[in-house]
């Protein structure tokens, strides 16, 4: 079999369809993974197109491996390749370009070029993304990421992950079950639950994704749980309560806010408002009160006057959060948000993206502190030749703890000793 260099951009979501395309090939018997040393006949890159960033930082890595690898066949999917194929083509070395629909053909295409020759180059318009395949991956990591949907509905002024991905769809209740009974049966112990918009799971059908983490949670193997990404406006009351008393869902949640300013939320077309995400923050600090809160923030948005980013900074202070992940705005072509007023400078956006990360790393810090000197159970991960075994708690504190590989994947109590530099690592000490 030919050799392949799987590398991937972009979200979770990206990192488990990575994992099914690379089965695909090694059942088809067309290419295993590259090992350490060897030089890949096929390159596969999983492209994101959320900023104009990640975009050039596609490009940049596809003429590095061009360079690195002249004689591999570069194949190109994802959301870039969705949105703007011709680019992607235009790239040396670039054989293959297929959409978000083509990961699950890649396949076929890349035994088409094999065969003729010719470059294929397969991109459906959006409306036609109406395919589901549930993918688990693992890779290297300790934790699997479990695709249970993919698409969006909401259409927000600023994205185009719509456009790029289609309408809302989802697996169903049992094939999601048995992808995470699978990574039960491979030794996983934690899985990520990953999609565009999850909590629209089971749009269209009776079945909902309160319905899906209670059949999850009942997977013999798998420990621990967590929610990815999930819309503050289909985040229940009911699915918070399900957490705090679920055998193996972790206090953790991460929350989209986007803008703390009501004006901004409103040109972003987001489906809430301020008063209701405060209310899901604190819904979830009176059920988990060591739940671990991050939340996604865009600075600089068109619309966002100064004004309304001090609303925004305000909002966010006044909130008992643990982390933000800060984005600055980038226009994204064919976008709504393109016809708003007032235009953020480039010099602004990078201003207000670095008060918000002191907010943020502020929090965090604060966050962390509450736990000194308690234990608490921590997934140990793979560890590194020299280097201090590292892990997470069930509220996803990052520890550092020096013990030996045995205890690699492992659950294991710890004390909590002392915040290191970072602001975000904490020392800990086994418990005897």
């Amino acid at each position: 079999m030919l050799k392949a260099l799987y590398h991937t951009f972009g979200c979770k979501l990206n990192f488990a369809e990575t994992a099914s395309v690379a089965g695909l090939f090694e059942e088809r018997g067309i290419a295993t993974a590259v090992g350490q040393g060897e030089v890949p006949d096929l390159i596969i890159v999983n492209s994101c197109s959320v900023t104009a960033e990640a975009d050039r930082k596609c490009r940049s890595t596809i003429r590095s491996f061009n360079r690195r690898y002249p004689d591999a066949l570069i194949m190109v999917t994802g959301c870039y390749a969705q949105l703007k194929p011709e680019e992607l083509r235009a790239l040396p070395g670039v054989a293959v370009v297929a959409g978000v629909n083509g990961k699950l053909a890649l396949v076929d295409y890349a035994e088409r070029y094999l065969a003729e020759h010719s470059p294929v180059c397969v991109v459906p318009e959006a409306k036609e993304l109406t395919d589901f395949m549930p993918s688990c991956s693992r890779g290297d990591r300790t934790r699997f990421f479990l695709k249970v949907q993919d698409g969006c509905d909401y259409w927000c002024t600023y994205c185009t992950i719509p456009k790029a991905r289609g309408r809302s769809r989802s697996g169903t209740i049992a094939q999601i079950v048995a992808e995470a009974e699978k990574a039960a049966g491979l030794g996983g112990k934690e899985i990520v639950i990953t999609g565009v918009n999850i909590g629209d799971f089971g749009h269209g059908r009776d079945d909902n994704f309160l319905d899906l983490c209670r059949e999850l949670d009942r997977v013999e193997g798998i420990e621990r749980y967590r929610i990815s990404s999930i819309e503050p406006n289909l985040l229940t009351d009911e699915l918070i309560d399900f957490v705090g008393t679920s055998r193996s869902f972790m206090p953790h949640f991460h929350i989209p806010l986007q803008s703390g300013s009501d004006d901004v939320l409103a040109l972003m077309r987001r489906r809430y408002d301020t008063a209701l995400f405060r209310a899901k923050v604190e819904r979830v600090r009176r059920v988990l009160p060591d739940a671990f809160i991050g939340v996604d923030l865009i600075v600089g948005a068109r619309g966002e006057t100064p004004e309304r980013f001090e609303a925004s900074k305000s909002f966010v202070e006044s909130l008992d959060i643990s982390h933000l992940h800060v984005f600055p705005y980038s226009e994204r072509p064919g976008t709504r948000a393109l016809t708003i007023d007032h235009i953020v400078s480039q010099e602004d956006k990078h201003r207000r993206s670095a008060i918000m990360h002191e907010v943020s790393a502020r929090k965090h810090a604060e966050f962390a502190r509450r736990f000194l000197g308690s234990v608490r159970p921590v997934l140990l991960e793979h560890s590194v030749e020299g280097k201090p075994l590292g892990g997470f708690t069930d509220n996803y504190l990052r520890i550092q703890v020096d013990l030996g590989q045995d205890f690699d994947n492992t659950v294991a109590p710890l004390r909590l000793d002392s915040l290191l530099p970072d602001g975000e690592t904490i020392k800990a000490t086994p418990i005897a």
